[in-house]
């Protein structure tokens, strides 16, 4: 008996090990390090981030005790889901669901702006629309309900008197993923994307679609931040040093960006190739990269007025105030 239990006491410490090592490895990488979650989407208006993975930003920054980890997502929604939970700690994400999330109580900080402009309203080849006149009575598409893209349409066809059948116009809405348009623009199921940049131009290319809204002239084009860094506020008031030191990797990629352009292209071809399987032609990114400004600089007026608008437009349920969700401390040098 005492042989037996001997033997089960081994096999107990064993199992104990083996489950501790699985413990530590999931922690991090390396035993005892700290580990931190950056997140972002694969395009164009997440240049800063794939290019400081890319240039290893955040790991120069963060220093040799941080573990750093990357997960991209298909859309806000999922960011911010990621953010609440603590599953990532900070990243790029359009400024609409941070808008929606903190006006619903998340606990958010918006801490630089990312990248601005490069959202277009792109109409499929054979759907008879030439102008936003031919708008009403079709289909468009979105990333998602109340995202960036969605409330600078929405806001954009409203000065037309044109709404969504959501609020009670003609013009059907659905969502889907950027990658999946060109499938759905061939079917004939979608009419018009309001969509970022590199997607537009693809669809162009590949698809004969036409821009009938360019990004200088949609609601809200060149001034908006159409990316930005957001975080927890339990981060910022726990941990600033470590959100300093997000926002200086972040930084020197926007400045490498702008100083290196052609490079940094490249990055962004071979990275949105590894999360999405697809490559972007050369081409399709040059016209795209023409309608985006990378920067860390956040325009509260006009964030404000984004806002107010999605209010307008009842993707928010109340009337938003911004003061408390941009914290602008760690771009002030």
């Amino acid at each position: 008996m005492k042989k037996k239990l001997g033997y089960f006491s081994f096999i107990l410490l064993l199992l104990a090990g083996v489950l501790a090592g699985c413990s530590s490895s999931e922690e991090g990488k390396g035993e005892g390090k700290k580990k931190v979650v950056i997140g972002y989407f694969p395009n164009l208006d997440h240049v800063p981030a794939m290019v400081a993975k890319e240039k290893g930003y955040y790991e120069e920054a963060l220093g040799e005790d941080v573990d750093v980890e990357y997960k991209s997502f298909p859309d806000g929604g999922a960011f911010m889901v990621a953010l609440k939970t603590g599953d990532v700690h900070a990243g790029l994400v359009g400024p609409g669901p941070v808008m929606n999330n903190f006006t619903n109580g998340a606990d958010v900080k918006i801490v630089a702006g990312g990248s601005s402009g490069g959202t277009v309203i792109v109409a499929r080849n054979g759907s008879g629309i030439e102008s936003v006149a031919d708008f009403a009575g079709k289909t468009f598409i979105t990333p998602g309900v109340g995202c960036t893209h969605d409330v600078q349409m929405e806001t954009f066809i409203k000065d037309f008197g044109i709404e969504s059948n959501r609020i009670g116009g003609n013009l059907k809405h659905t969502t889907g993923k950027p990658a999946q348009y060109a499938g759905l623009f061939e079917s004939g199921k979608v009419d018009l994307a309001a969509v970022p940049e590199p997607w537009g131009s693809l669809l162009v290319k590949e698809e004969g679609a036409k821009i009938i809204v360019d990004s200088d002239e949609i609601s809200f084009g060149t001034s908006l931040p159409n990316s930005v860094l957001a975080t927890s506020g339990k981060l910022v008031k726990e941990d600033p040093e470590l959100v300093q030191k997000i926002v200086d990797a972040h930084q020197k990629a926007i400045d490498f960006i702008n100083e290196n352009p052609e490079e940094a292209k490249e990055l962004t071809i071979a990275s949105i190739k590894k999360d999405t399987k697809q490559e972007l032609a050369k081409d399709v990114v040059d016209s795209a990269w023409k309608r985006i400004t990378y920067t860390s600089e956040v325009n509260e007026e006009v964030m404000q007025e984004f806002a107010n608008s999605s209010y307008d437009l009842k993707f928010l349920k109340t009337q938003p105030d911004f003061t408390a969700l941009i914290d602008k401390q760690f771009t002030k040098k």
